[in-house]
């Protein structure tokens, strides 16, 4: 089965999704994608991928810093994320 939220602000699209294991949040702009990943238990540490499909760039435990990691990837201010109430609960 898979969950999906969307959402979107400042030209910024957010996914979020659960699937094969894992809740993941990808956020798109202007043809570019930056992802946070975490198992589906929600207890390990977030991954952060230049996109759902990309290797994994970094490891945080904080759902905040992966967000900032996220927002640099696209170019953004984090406070310019739109983030899905299903995937506010992310991180450890």
């Amino acid at each position: 089965m898979t969950d999906t939220e969307a959402a979107s602000a400042n030209g910024i699209a957010a996914r979020y999704e659960e699937a094969d294991g894992e809740r993941l949040l990808t956020f798109s702009l202007d043809g570019r994608e930056a992802a946070v990943a975490q198992n589906v238990e929600g207890y390990a540490m977030l991954k952060v991928r230049p996109g759902p499909d990309g290797d994994e760039l970094e490891r945080y435990y904080g759902f905040d810093m992966a967000l900032d990691h996220a927002a640099e990837l696209l170019g953004v201010a984090v406070s310019e994320l739109p983030v899905p109430d299903a995937a506010a609960d992310m991180g450890m």
